[in-house]
């Protein structure tokens, strides 16, 4: 295992290796005991923020080891989306947009009534906190709305190995109070097409190689790719259930922190941020979840219960 990292200032580290069975082992690094980290696991592809496991711990059959040392380091961690080559997006111009928070945030999502959020179904947890009208993370500016899970569906053929049918639906425990700062997006009555311009946002990494967390929402303007460039981009890799965004040439793509989160176009929700390998790469794309393909399981899901 090859590890890249860069000497910065001094300041207390705790780095956790983290083995699951039939994996290479994988560095999990925090910035202090018990803060967020994000992993990298190239055994995975998704995009999701995950909190480093407390010390001395067994769980799950996957073992963790700790060391103590002082010095930062950089990392290039291609697991979760993030912005990269965006743009911070105007205070509460994307009301749509929504945090899932389990004590930190490690999703997106999208509110598309006053009492369901669609996401990615790689961002399971059996318990969310969805946070709506949000704009500065880390700040309690007075227009959020924090609202717990009531029900949280994946879809049933979700296969957490190839990403296909990569959605999930959230209830929420009590409708969320729509006005100007929290409002819901249509789903799309037909898919978008190659070139059409979307707008991705998220609160993921914004940089390529290393960490950078942004507390303010992110903003992504790019176009819908073809077909075969998707799958010429990921070869074996993309069902009819995904289509690729962004720019081939790199630069500028979604990134550790944005999974789940809305792709829109022409004022439809018509993406969510699923996978894809490292951010703003050339030739890969952010990979994302068609949601054309599944009004009618949203529809009829949300109906029955």
């Amino acid at each position: 295992m090859t590890i890249q990292y860069q000497a910065d200032i001094q300041v207390s580290l705790i780095f956790w290796y983290h083995q699951a069975p039939g994996q290479s082992l994988v560095l999990i690094a925090t910035g202090n005991q018990g803060s967020e980290a994000t992993y990298e696991n190239r055994f995975s592809k998704d995009k999701v923020s995950h909190q480093p496991p407390k010390p001395n711990i067994h769980n799950s059959g996957y073992d963790y080891w700790f060391l103590p040392f002082s010095t930062q380091v950089a990392f290039p961690i291609d697991d979760d989306d993030k912005i990269v080559g965006g743009y911070t997006c105007a205070a509460n111009s994307i009301p749509y947009q929504v945090s899932l928070n389990s004590g930190y945030h490690f999703c997106g999502g999208s509110l598309i009534n006053n009492q369901w959020v669609v996401s990615a179904a790689h961002c399971y947890k059996s318990r969310i906190q969805v946070r709506l009208g949000e704009h500065n993370i880390n700040v309690v500016e007075g227009n959020e709305q924090f609202i717990n899970s009531a029900k949280i569906i994946r879809h049933p053929n979700y296969n957490s190995n190839t990403l296909n049918n990569d959605i999930m639906l959230i209830k929420l425990a009590s409708p969320a109070t729509l006005n100007s700062r929290v409002a819901s997006i249509s789903l799309p009555s037909s898919c978008a097409s190659a070139g059409t311009r979307c707008l991705i946002s998220g609160w993921g990494n914004t940089l390529s190689s290393g960490v950078k967390n942004p507390d303010l929402l992110q903003c992504l303007d790019a176009p819908v790719l073809s077909q075969s460039s998707c799958e010429a981009s990921y070869p074996g890799e993309i069902t009819s259930n995904m289509f690729c965004a962004g720019f081939l040439e790199g630069g500028k793509d979604s990134c550790q922190g944005d999974s789940g989160g809305p792709v829109v176009c022409n004022g439809k929700l018509q993406g969510i941020v699923s996978w894809g390998y490292g951010c703003a790469q050339k030739n890969l794309p952010g990979v994302y979840t068609k949601v054309c393909n599944y009004v009618s399981w949203i529809q009829q899901t949300i109906a029955s219960n």
